[in-house]
């Protein structure tokens, strides 16, 4: 084992790694209760229960993702990297196609399904790496800055801070709600973890929230810690069942299976550099078994999407991990063992509430926002495209609709200042591709 992974090149042992694993699984822990809670739209009250996915079945696909894709990145890619449903993603799944589209949850899991085959075939013709390296990095920035607003405006919304105005659109909501208030002392503490630079900052957040909320009746005390595990049979192969119906063979399933696509490729690929970096493992610029590691997200995400959630992807919370001692894969397959083990304590973590999960949300957003300050907001052709980009995601409530806009605007700021030379040709094929995703959504 120690001699598979080069402990000995890469200057660690098993106790770093073992606590490499143990860090980064606290660090991403929450996904464990957001993205159950984000997928069901448990923060939409009104919306039919007969078209919601089962939060059990959800909690399970979670974690199995999770653990499946951080195996797989740990063996194959060898990379201290863990690998969970996304943020924003999920978001995008749930609120933007399922809410906001009217598609059923099958349907989605279907485009999920189809994006993960298209990263596999791509990642072993190389294809990928040559579409992530045409789109321009001011946009790849605005993307992930997009984002980070999106789930922050989406937190706000769970906590009840921000809410509907029909004079203004959103307004301040009632401060003085039980919920509201617990949403807010966790904001508060999370950020004093944050700031200290404690480990699993987030996580341990949401525990800290949940006791207050317990303490002050907010929260429902769980009768059991531990149980059986819920059944996968509501998600289990659902995605298959989209293909037999003529309604998913549309324009609109196109432009999600894109945004699914275009989106991973910026998350899996920067997560992938950056704590790459931060490891010491780049070395001549270069990113040794770098296809491995890329194959690793697109099989999580194909197998995450027959289990029954959203696109699974790289989670930069490694870095955590990464800090701690973490330098080979074998922390990955710690990672991956507690993901198993969390399975089995669904009872104490069904009792999570949207109050407690939005300062997750509002949190990892801040964090997302920081790639604005890469962006060269002097040169106006480059600035206008990524603004556009990044600032019509929470304005729209679509992730796909701000890279849409970016996407059609960079070319003719491009052209207009006389910068033809550096577009790539095939931002001229994504220019006419999201024309059409306007025309016929």
């Amino acid at each position: 084992m120690q001699k598979y992974f080069m402990f000995k090149e890469l200057g660690t042992n098993y106790r770093r790694e073992i606590i490499g694993g143990i860090t980064t699984f606290l660090a991403m822990a929450y996904i464990l209760v957001v993205n159950p809670l984000t997928l069901t739209l448990s923060s939409v009250p009104d919306f039919p229960d007969a078209l919601r996915m089962d939060y059990g079945a959800v909690f399970v696909a979670t974690a199995l993702a999770a653990a499946i894709g951080s195996i797989v990145m740990g063996l194959l890619g060898k990379y201290p990297l863990a690998l969970a449903p996304g943020m924003g993603l999920n978001a995008f799944f749930a609120y933007t196609v399922v809410l906001g589209s009217g598609v059923p949850w099958q349907h989605a899991l279907g485009a999920v399904f189809i994006s993960g085959v298209f990263f596999f075939l791509l990642t072993l013709t190389g294809l990928r790496e040559k579409l992530i390296n045409a789109i321009p990095i001011e946009l790849k920035h605005a993307v992930g800055a997009g984002i980070g607003l999106y789930i922050t405006f989406i937190g706000l919304q769970s906590a009840g801070i921000v809410v509907n105005n029909d004079a203004t659109l959103v307004g301040l909501g009632d401060l003085t709600a039980g919920p509201t208030l617990l949403a807010i002392f966790g904001i508060i503490v999370t950020v004093i973890l944050m700031t200290r630079g404690i480990n699993g900052a987030v996580f341990l957040g949401m525990i800290i929230t949940v006791i207050v909320g317990m303490i002050f009746n907010l929260i429902d005390t769980p009768d059991k810690i531990v149980d059986t595990v819920p059944s996968l049979a509501p998600t289990f192969g659902a995605a298959f069942s989209s293909f037999g119906d003529s309604s998913f063979y549309t324009m609109g399933m196109l432009g999600i299976i894109l945004t699914l696509l275009f989106v991973d490729f910026f998350d899996n690929a920067g997560t992938l550099v950056a704590v790459a970096n931060q490891a010491g493992m780049i070395k001549d610029n270069k990113l040794p078994r770098a296809g491995r590691a890329l194959l690793a997200d697109s099989v999580a995400t194909t197998v995450g999407a027959v289990l029954g959630t959203s696109t699974t992807t790289s989670y930069i919370e490694s870095s955590a991990g990464v800090a701690a001692g973490a330098r080979t894969g074998f922390a990955s397959l710690v990672t991956a063992a507690l993901f198993i083990l969390s399975l089995f304590f669904f009872p104490l973590l069904s009792v999570v509430t949207a109050a407690v999960t939005a300062p997750a949300l509002i949190i990892v957003g801040a964090l997302m926002v920081g790639s604005l300050g890469k962006i060269e907001w002097t040169k106006f052709e480059v600035a206008v495209p990524a603004f556009l980009t990044m600032i019509a995601m929470p304005l729209t409530y679509s992730i796909a609709t701000g890279i849409a806009i970016g996407f059609i605007f960079y070319p003719i700021t491009m052209i207009v200042k006389g910068r033809t030379k550096e577009i790539h040709p095939i931002m001229y094929l994504f220019f006419v591709i999201f024309i059409l995703y306007f025309l016929f959504l």
